[in-house]
């Protein structure tokens, strides 16, 4: 009667027998240690210490290059540290960012100069076109008329005296610095005369009576005539002032000038001394005017 039974019913009892198996098995929960913190509690920090222990450490708290048991300068649990701060982290892109940043700051810069210097340029043009005057429109034909009198009246006056200087007498002053030949030999020819005419002519109240010296101008043409006669420092005596100026007349006309003298010279003047001695005579020498 079993038999036939479990017979019947052996395909219900294996799926039932089946359903609870796996219903336990999927009941069971598995959970794996967690390694992270095996390593974590196991790691170790590798540092640098500068002194070393004959035997290791029982219980190492960090890698070394050398062994060191304990060491410092306190019983607490605690790590010596580098005293340098902390660096800054650096993160990847870092440079790209400061050197966009300094691109943009020079471009920045640029840009304001350019900015100045276009607008001194447009000040400075500015200014120059309000400096310069507005052309004159309009002129009327009187204006014009007007402004070629003026122009001609400028041009004749102009004309009146280069035509008046070149009218004018070639004057040179002889000095006694320094005498070019043809100077030289024609003065001397008028020395040796007036002293000549001078010793012949000496006046007869200061003869064994008066002497002394004087300074004298003598302007002559380029006939030999006098053109003029001054004294620039009397003798003292009003005499021989007097004489002076009598003998340079009675003297004239001297010699015309020469062809090299009268090329460049209508007028010439000169400064001599007239020294009249003790022995009644008259002596002249080159002076300074």
């Amino acid at each position: 009667m079993v038999v036939r039974w479990l017979t019947t019913h052996a395909l219900g009892l294996a799926l039932a027998t089946s359903l609870l198996l796996h219903g336990l098995l999927l009941s069971l929960h598995f959970s794996y240690p967690d390694a992270s913190r095996a390593v974590k509690d196991r790691a170790l920090d590798i540092i640098l210490v500068n002194s070393r222990s004959a035997r290791p450490p029982a219980d190492a708290q960090v890698q070394a290059q050398a062994n060191l048991d304990k060491g410092g300068n306190t019983d607490q649990d605690r790590r010596a540290r580098t005293p340098l701060p902390a660096a800054p982290r650096h993160q990847e892109g870092d440079d790209f960012e400061h050197s966009q940043k300094r691109v943009q700051a020079l471009e920045t810069h640029q840009q304001r100069l350019v900015a100045q210097r276009e607008s001194r340029t447009t000040i400075a043009a500015k200014a120059e076109k309000e400096a310069q005057p507005e052309p004159v429109s309009n002129v009327s034909g009187r204006d014009l008329a007007q402004s070629a009198l003026a122009m001609a009246r400028l041009e004749g006056e102009i004309a009146k005296e280069l035509d008046d200087y070149n009218k004018r007498p070639r004057k040179r002053f002889i000095g006694t610095s320094a005498v070019e030949y043809r100077d030289a030999q024609y003065l001397d020819e008028w020395r040796r005369k007036i002293e000549r005419v001078g010793t012949l002519n000496y006046p007869e109240a200061a003869r064994g009576k008066l002497y002394g010296n004087l300074v004298m101008t003598v302007t002559l043409r380029s006939d030999g005539t006098v053109a003029g006669i001054e004294i620039n420092r009397s003798s003292g005596h009003q005499i021989l002032d007097d004489a002076a100026r009598r003998i340079v007349a009675m003297a004239a006309p001297f010699a015309e000038f020469p062809p090299a003298i009268r090329h460049d010279t209508d007028i010439l003047t000169f400064t001599r001394t007239f020294n009249f001695t003790q022995r009644d005579s008259l002596e002249t020498k080159g002076a300074k005017r």
